[in-house]
Parts: C-alpha cells; sequence; structure tokens
C-alpha cells in the first residue's frame, strides 16, 4: 500500500510540475483588487468609461453612464456593474475600459467574475486593439474572453473577430457547465495569448484554440499588437435579443479580481 501511494503521488507531482513552473515564469504586470470604500467609483487611474446609447453596433438598448448606480465598489473587494431599468423599457449600465491607461501584448489576462442572468443580458470581459481609433473595427481586432447571454445561462463563449471573420462569423467556440448556471457563482475566464496563438479557459480548463490557421483563407491574423481591456454589462441586442417579462432588474456583474501576466519570455 505505501509504495502505492508513493507511485501516486510521484504520478500528480509530475502532473502538477509544468503548470507550477509555468507560474513561476509568469510576472503580474496589471492587476486590480477593486479594494475601496463602499459606493466609490472604479479606480480612474486605470479604468475610464464608454458612455452613451447609440447601440454600439449591436443594436443593444441600454445606455452606459458613469453614474454610481452602474458601476461601484461594493467595499468587499468587488466592482459591481449593474444594469437599471429606471423606467419600462430604458435601461442604463455600464461599460469600462483601460484604453489610454494600460494597454498590453502577450501574456495570460484572467478575471473572477460572477455574471448576472436572464433574457436580454450580456455581460462580457474582452479585448480591443489599441490602434482602434487609427484603422477601426475590425481591423483592429477583438478578442472575447468571456461572453454569455442570458438565454443560455450554462453557457459561456470565447471568440475572436477580425477583418473578413467578425459579427456573426467570429472564430468563437462555447463552454458548458456540466451542472447548474455561471451565475450561481464565481468563475475564472482567461486568455493565454502568445504569437500566433490565443488559447481560452474557463476555470483552469483550456476549451478554444485559435492561430492564423484558424481564419478563413485569405484573411489576416490581427493579434500581434497591443490590447486594452474592456469590462460591460449589455442589455439586449441583435444576439442576445431584447429582455423579455421573464427579465429581473437590477441585474450585477460582480467583479472580484482583473490580473495581467507576462511570461518571462515573451516581448
Amino acid at each position: 500500500m505505501r509504495i502505492r501511494q508513493m507511485r501516486k503521488v510521484l504520478l500528480w507531482a509530475l502532473v502538477l510540475l509544468p503548470a507550477a513552473a509555468a507560474a513561476q515564469e509568469r510576472k503580474l504586470i496589471w492587476s486590480d483588487d477593486f479594494n475601496g470604500a463602499p459606493g466609490s467609483p472604479p479606480d480612474a487611474s486605470k479604468w475610464v468609461y464608454d458612455l452613451g446609447a447609440n447601440g454600439w453596433g449591436n443594436q443593444e438598448l441600454e445606455n452606459y453612464t458613469d453614474s454610481r448606480a452602474n458601476s461601484h465598489l461594493d467595499g468587499q473587494g468587488h466592482l459591481v456593474i449593474q444594469a437599471l431599468e429606471p423606467a419600462p423599457g430604458k435601461f442604463t449600465s455600464a461599460r469600462l475600459k483601460t484604453q489610454g491607461k494600460f494597454t498590453f501584448q502577450y501574456g495570460r489576462v484572467e478575471a473572477r467574475i460572477r455574471i448576472p442572468y436572464g433574457q436580454g443580458i450580456w455581460p462580457a470581459f474582452w479585448m480591443l486593439g489599441a490602434d482602434i481609433e487609427q484603422i477601426g473595427w475590425p481591423a483592429c481586432g477583438e478578442i472575447d474572453i468571456m461572453e454569455n447571454i442570458g438565454r443560455e445561462p450554462d453557457t459561456v463563449h470565447g471568440t475572436v473577430h477580425g477583418p473578413g471573420y467578425s459579427g456573426g462569423h467570429g472564430i468563437g467556440k462555447p463552454f458548458q457547465l456540466a451542472a447548474g448556471r455561471f451565475a450561481d457563482d464565481y468563475h475564472i475566464y482567461a486568455v493565454e495569448w502568445a504569437p500566433q496563438r490565443i488559447d481560452f479557459l474557463v476555470d483552469g480548463r483550456s476549451y478554444h484554440t485559435v492561430t492564423p490557421a484558424s481564419l478563413p483563407t485569405g484573411t489576416k491574423w490581427v493579434y500581434d499588437h497591443p490590447f486594452f481591456l474592456i469590462l460591460n454589462v449589455a442589455v439586449g441586442g441583435s444576439w442576445p435579443h431584447n429582455p423579455d417579462k421573464t427579465s429581473v432588474f437590477p441585474q450585477r456583474m460582480l467583479v472580484d479580481y482583473v490580473r495581467v501576466y507576462r511570461s518571462e519570455a515573451a516581448p
């Protein structure tokens, strides 16, 4: 029995050693743990707001604001992004980004998030190419680390969008829970981003990999330059469709942390 136990320990050591070595090679280069007084705003040295109610190219219904009603720290180490219905059929929410504050190229980015739920609710953690103002979308590239549409409570999606494969033609894959819904607990959503490769993970499990070979013939890989981060909760739109009589407001996305690591081998 003792020999069997020793063999088991050695086997686990061999399994865990590569992961431990990889973790040691990473260097934390940016993070936000959302510590602060209850009701205080997100750190303005790290985040800025997208504002307005222009549909954002997806026929969304919300008006993104910088109001504390829509985004604040809860005093327990979480960022709250809250979608509200202040009047029938009128919705407000928040969309935060690191554009102009922080960009990075290659590494691991992860966030521990408890998403909201319900028909027409569309939480997301994603990235856009930092050159979007110069060359536009989708030429800048988009990496959707996590998206959920409320009618799929047990499923999140990881997707890339670029020129010739954007919108409904993005290259994505769903990840489905074995039981329950994502809104019931926190989960860690991440991408491992390297030259010519992007891996999508949920709770440490890789479920989708994109390389140049994944792209449609004749299209361009646009993921070898700096990107910035975005957190938001949309309401309605062409993909999730609109809220209905089953939808309940407010809906809150709770973000425990966001962290970006760079491999020592990465540029």
